[in-house]
């Protein structure tokens, strides 16, 4: 267990005694001592007593032998703990033969929706697609290690009045040479041929607006060449899912096009509810709350003027499906945070139709951007969008070339693994280890160095315990008897119980930078560790518990980094 959670589960009995009403103990790490506990403080006025006579009642009530050698009432009414040595080689002692790490699984599973990426069909993916992949893969992998039922939706967009100009396009092209030029990834080039031609040509143009009404009308050679582009694109969406390494596959697409068939119930249902209004032709709900600038209702539209539906109407019957067919009670939109209010709306809208209803709840897991050295929105040197595999490609090409030349021993083949394990790891942590409110300035030097918060440097941690055990030729017992004798022993045990407490944490805020900050605080204090108490050179007994320190480590390092989507190389 969570050591700060013991001494919580400790404490707070002792304060509901003394206060007449649960009271959390607000337990912290401490420099003064271990932990400290402020709760007294925020009684004293509220019971009309002086904190530090709170603290000691507290302290007299509570049940503390087995867990602290000291805990003692400080300053106005602080409550410091000092953990008994017995009790933290305990902790850690379970800790290094469970398989899970102190993280149980989750008692109650929910059925959770995680929606990510989503690119556009006939469009490359660029670097404002990587936020999204990346936060949400690594949001679907820690709810699902928790051992929640995780659905990943790619919700790809793959219909709409484009798509008449680009069946038109292709048309113009020839199936076969089609195929080829988009199998071969150059989908930008394909969408801006055709939008030029679109421009230009009134004969064109003419013929797109036709196909478009042929496509929504179901026209079966019109769908079959829709379906060319889609199957095209998603080829093309797997090769860059597979360089950055993300769960994704193709059971997750699911297009704009896949609810069709539900926009009109959804509409009828609205409208059974007596939540739709005309506006200006158009069929709206106006959410509660929604208002725009004017101060004047802002509505969300349902259905156009024309009859035809647009994002709202296709983001509500997602949830419809989501919540009444999958049974989901957790939905995630990890999407920038400039739709926030248009999430707002659709949740509330949602809500007010019964489709979002306890236990289930929908969040918008917001995102900034990424800025280029300038502090600007990052673009190419031509002033267009940085390609997302081009910038994988930099990222693993760099990456290489620095493994080379640290570890010349290192084989091409070899040496191409690790730098793209590093590479691509050094692209999501510097994401990852960001506040996903916030944009963050893409750094290459930064980002691959092995020294400070970077991915490099923990793998380079990881890489470095396992090389203890190769040279020695040994593996850890974790069963053998764990001894902290040593203040860098004790401060190493410190954070790897904390593990299970922060995974907890980030799984409800979807906060990856708390966990990115975790490893670092561990990264940290196994470099520590490894600098001030010998390994291989101790004698027996303590040898065998720095060994279990060793390995309980390179174990937390290597889940933590899992659940961020990012590798670890047995060598570097």
């Amino acid at each position: 267990m969570d050591l700060e959670q013991l001494l919580t589960d400790r404490l707070a009995p002792a304060f509901e005694t003394v206060a007449g009403v649960p009271v959390d103990p607000v337990v912290r790490r401490s420099q003064r001592a271990d932990f400290q506990s402020d709760a007294a403080l925020a009684l004293a006025r509220r019971l009309g007593r002086p904190p530090r006579s709170i603290a000691a009642e507290v302290l007299d009530r509570a049940d503390l032998a087995d867990l602290c050698t000291v805990a003692e009432v400080s300053g106005p009414g602080f409550l410091n703990l000092t953990v008994a040595g017995e009790a933290l080689a305990g902790l850690v002692a379970a800790l290094a033969t469970d398989p899970r790490l102190g993280v149980p699984v989750v008692a109650e599973p929910e059925t959770v929706v995680v929606d990510y990426s989503a690119p556009n069909v006939a469009k490359e993916m660029h670097v404002g697609h990587l936020r999204s992949t990346v936060i949400g893969d690594a949001a679907a992998r820690l709810l699902e290690w928790l051992g929640h039922r995780v659905i990943r939706a790619n919700h790809l967009g793959d219909w709409g009045t484009p798509f008449g100009m680009l069946i038109e396009h292709l048309v113009d092209l020839g199936e076969v040479e089609a195929a080829q030029e988009l199998s071969m990834g150059d989908l930008d080039s394909f969408y801006k041929a055709a939008r030029a031609k679109f421009d230009a040509d009134e004969a064109f143009r003419e013929r797109s607006r036709l196909r478009v009404v042929a496509l929504q009308g179901g026209d079966p050679a019109t769908l079959r060449l829709w379906r060319l582009l889609v199957e095209q694109s998603e080829r093309y969406f797997m090769t860059v899912y597979d360089l950055l390494d993300v769960t994704l596959t193709e059971r997750a697409f699911h297009g704009e096009s896949s609810y069709n068939d539900l926009l009109g119930p959804v509409v009828e249902d609205l409208d059974r509810r007596g939540l739709l209004r005309e506006s200006e032709g158009a069929a709206c709900v106006f959410p509660p709350g929604s208002v725009g600038r004017d101060g004047e209702p802002l509505p969300l539209i349902v259905r156009k003027s024309d009859g035809g539906y647009g994002y709202p109407a296709t983001d509500l019957a997602a949830i419809r499906h989501r919540t009444g067919t999958l049974g989901a009670t957790r939905l995630l939109y990890v999407v920038g945070l400039p739709q926030r209010r248009h999430f707002d709306m659709v949740y509330a809208a949602a809500a007010q139709a019964g489709w979002l209803a306890p236990p289930a709840r929908a969040e918008h897991v917001g995102f900034g951007s990424i800025l280029g050295p300038d502090g600007r929105m990052l673009r190419s040197r031509a002033g267009g969008s940085v390609k997302l595999v081009g910038l994988l490609e930099e990222a693993a090409a760099r990456a290489t070339a620095l493994a080379r030349e640290r570890n010349p021993d290192l084989g091409e083949a070899e040496a191409a693994e690790v730098g793209r394990a590093v590479g691509i790891g050094a692209i999501k942590y510097a994401d990852l280890s960001s506040d996903r409110h916030k944009d963050y300035v893409l750094d290459w030097e930064r980002m691959l160095s092995l020294d400070g918060n970077t991915a490099p440097y923990f793998q380079y941690a990881y890489s470095r315990i396992q090389s203890i055990f190769r040279r020695a030729g040994v593996t850890a017992q974790p069963d053998a008897p764990i001894s902290l004798a040593e203040p860098a022993e004790r401060a190493l045990a410190f954070e790897l119980i904390g593990f299970a407490g922060v995974v907890t944490d980030v799984a409800d805020s979807l906060e990856f930078h708390h966990l990115a900050g975790y490893l670092y605080r561990l990264a940290a204090a196994f470099s520590a560790f490894y600098e001030r108490c010998p390994v291989l050179r101790a004698d027996g007994p303590s040898r065998d518990s720095r060994l279990v320190l060793c390995d309980l480590t390179a174990r937390v390092l290597r889940q933590g980094l899992y659940l961020l989507g990012i590798r670890t190389p047995e060598r570097m």
